[in-house]
């Protein structure tokens, strides 16, 4: 489908009669709404389900990213895809589930349009205090440049298919039939300042890169993206599923796309030491996050896959497609209110 919102022409996958259960799937960082296509062929075909490609991914219009808003552009789109009704009916309240980027952008559409979400489930998820040491500075030149190039190769440690074979996933076989269209929606990412992965600004302290004002990897930086007190208030608070993988390296407690844990590792030279920068322990500050949402009167469930890595959706896409359908269930039609109270669960 193609439509435009918010003067962006917007590519989406959809599948579905327009009157079944909603689900709007929101792809992470380097990937495109069709990174959804290895769940979609597990999940009902009576649901209503919306893969929207982000702004400068997949087909959707390149459009500059405001970093200095967080990832709210991501999710001002999304939202205004939710007001179309050839997309959804209105009153619609979908299941939002979002992979990695995508995961805060579905954070920030709960605190914006709390009475538009039914259920949440965060996949692998950036840490609700954002991501990402130095932003757009950090990024890997090499893995720019291939991108760009749209290099399909395997020669390199930094091409997009080795990144896609050994971070995206915990088992590349996992990948199996997929992979060349996986590796088209990452090859999709449009490289620009104000985009992937955005301008570098200079900072006196190590690394001596700091977020700049736009562009993708500056929007997940904790200097922008920083949610977690508006998360614990909003004020309707539908459940949230966190699922993750034991054996994801990019959103972990030490994940190697941290620069703080790289110069902790030796990776990175000059690290000023543990009291001074830290390694960002992004499981252990989400979980920490849901606690709190808990605790203010919602619910929270962490679900861990053993021997997976950053896309449980690909390497276990038959157990999660049973656990939406659950979540799904849980929220009727996508009317109900869908909000929970008690603990957060972990198991």
């Amino acid at each position: 489908m193609k439509l435009t919102a918010r003067g962006l022409r917007h590519s989406l996958l959809v599948r579905g009669p327009v009157d079944g259960p909603p689900v709007l799937l929101v792809h992470g960082n380097c990937s495109s709404g069709a990174f959804w296509e290895p769940l979609v062929r597990h999940l009902p075909a009576h649901w209503r389900i919306v893969a929207p490609d982000l702004r400068g991914y997949g087909e959707t219009d390149t459009a500059a990213v405001d970093a200095t808003r967080g990832l709210r552009d991501f999710a001002d789109d999304l939202a205004a895809l939710l007001d179309a009704e050839e997309v959804f009916p209105a009153g619609a309240r979908p299941v939002v589930v979002g992979h990695s980027m995508g995961g805060g952008v579905a954070m920030q559409l709960l605190i914006d349009a709390p009475d538009r979400i039914a259920g949440l489930v965060l996949e692998a998820p950036l840490s609700p205090h954002g991501f990402g040491l130095g932003g757009a500075g950090a990024a890997n030149p090499e893995f720019v440049e291939r991108l760009a190039a749209g290099d399909r190769g395997a020669d390199s440690p930094a091409s997009p298919r080795t990144i896609l074979r050994t971070y995206y996933v915990a088992d590349p076989a996992s990948l199996g039939a997929d992979e060349e269209m996986l590796l088209d929606t990452v090859l999709s990412t449009a490289i620009a300042e104000g985009n992937y992965p955005g301008d570098a600004a200079a900072a006196e302290d190590w690394p001596g890169v700091a977020a700049g004002k736009h562009g993708v990897l500056n929007a997940m930086s904790p200097r922008w993206f920083d949610i977690a007190d508006d998360l614990v208030a909003v004020p309707r608070k539908p459940k949230v599923t966190w699922v993750r993988g034991d054996g994801d390296q990019i959103v972990s407690d030490a994940s190697l796309f941290d620069l703080a844990n790289l110069g902790s590792l030796g990776v990175v030279p000059g690290w000023p030491g543990e009291e001074l920068c830290p390694p960002q322990p992004m499981v252990a500050q989400t979980r920490a996050v849901l606690e709190r949402y808990a605790a203010a009167g919602g619910s929270y469930e962490e679900v861990v896959y053993t021997g997976v890595g950053h896309s449980p959706h690909i390497e276990r896409a038959e157990e999660f497609a049973r656990l939406l359908r659950g979540v799904v269930d849980g929220t009727a039609d996508g009317t109900a209110d869908g909000a929970e109270s008690g603990p957060g669960a972990a198991r």
